[in-house]
């Protein structure tokens, strides 16, 4: 399956497409570029709700430019990947398990058979929730991972306005399918620059917008009641005293301080209660770390290459 590739936003060279099926039959799209000479692992991106593979290609460049090889997918419901409703718009699961089956999936039909080793993973927002996850049941595919600016908790703003009460009420009514009140289909990232919670800069945030006005099957809309009855359960998790003691995963949390997505305070409480865990806050920085301005994302950037490639613990 091919990627969208624009002139603002052209595709690295030296890339291997395809699809995959999970077991439960989703079919997810996934890309995975070799690394340059003098390799040093592979690296590999899990990304936030509504995000897409032709969003990372950046990120992509940087991380080969370090020496690694690099592999993505599309989670299910999102950019290439199948859409489990009749409205695509929909960002819709059951229960955040089920992407836990994609990263199985992709582990095992992609990384492990194709991609040199020592294995990492960077996860943002949402897929720094499931790469936690993974953490704490003890799978031992990377020896270190980074989050940036991982779903831990939402920030207050967004946390007040759809109370978890109301969402649960909703799905044991039979709503899941709905749309969160007060949402809808429109895609987020094509709205106007003012206003937006993603990126303080400009350029890259016309870059995403630019990609998803000419391949606009790469969006979605917002989250289905299920989704965020899904996130609320995920996120739950975390609250749970003994939840650090159960990860003996090294991982750096980077926490934007400027973030009103998800909680900053969360991610950093979290982070100072875990095993092997250091955290780094950017501050000033947007939600999403990695598209914001270059002088945030040295900072992130900076954090990665001390803590990556590191000895595992195990």
């Amino acid at each position: 399956m091919d990627l969208v590739s624009i002139p603002a936003n052209p595709a690295p060279e030296g890339v291997v497409t395809g699809t995959i099926k999970t077991h439960d039959g989703v079919n997810l799209r996934f890309a995975r570029w070799h690394p340059p000479p003098g390799r040093k692992g592979t690296v590999c991106l899990f990304t936030g709700r509504s995000e897409f593979i032709e969003k990372y290609f950046e990120v992509v460049r940087d991380l080969r430019g370090r020496g690694f090889a690099v592999a993505i997918l599309d989670w299910r419901g999102q950019g290439l990947s199948d859409r489990p409703l009749d409205d695509p718009r929909k960002g819709h699961v059951g229960d955040f398990s089920e992407y836990e089956t994609d990263v199985a999936t992709f582990m095992n039909e992609v990384v492990l058979p194709d991609c040199p080793p020592p294995l990492f993973a960077v996860g943002h927002s949402m897929g720094g929730t499931v790469m936690m996850r993974i953490a704490r049941q003890g799978l031992r595919w990377f020896d270190r991972i980074v989050l940036s600016a991982p779903m831990i908790k939402l920030s207050r703003a967004r946390g007040s306005r759809v109370s978890k009460t109301l969402v649960q009420a909703m799905r044991y009514a039979g709503m899941g399918a709905r749309y969160v009140p007060g949402g809808g289909p429109t895609i987020l990232a094509t709205g106007n620059y003012i206003g937006n919670l993603a990126t303080s800069d400009p350029v890259r945030y016309a870059r995403t917008k630019a990609v998803l006005e000419a391949a606009p099957e790469l969006g979605i809309g917002s989250p289905t009641v299920s989704w965020l009855s899904a996130a609320y359960r995920a996120m739950g998790e975390f609250a749970d005293p003994a939840f650090p003691s159960k990860v003996r995963q090294p991982l750096m949390l980077v926490a934007a301080g400027s973030d009103h997505v998800v909680s900053t305070a969360a991610i950093e409480d979290l982070a100072i209660r875990l095993r092997a865990g250091s955290h780094l806050i950017v501050a000033g920085s947007r939600h999403e770390i990695m598209m914001e301005q270059d002088r945030y994302r040295g900072q992130f950037w900076a954090a990665f290459d001390a803590f990556v490639p590191g000895t595992s613990l195990y």
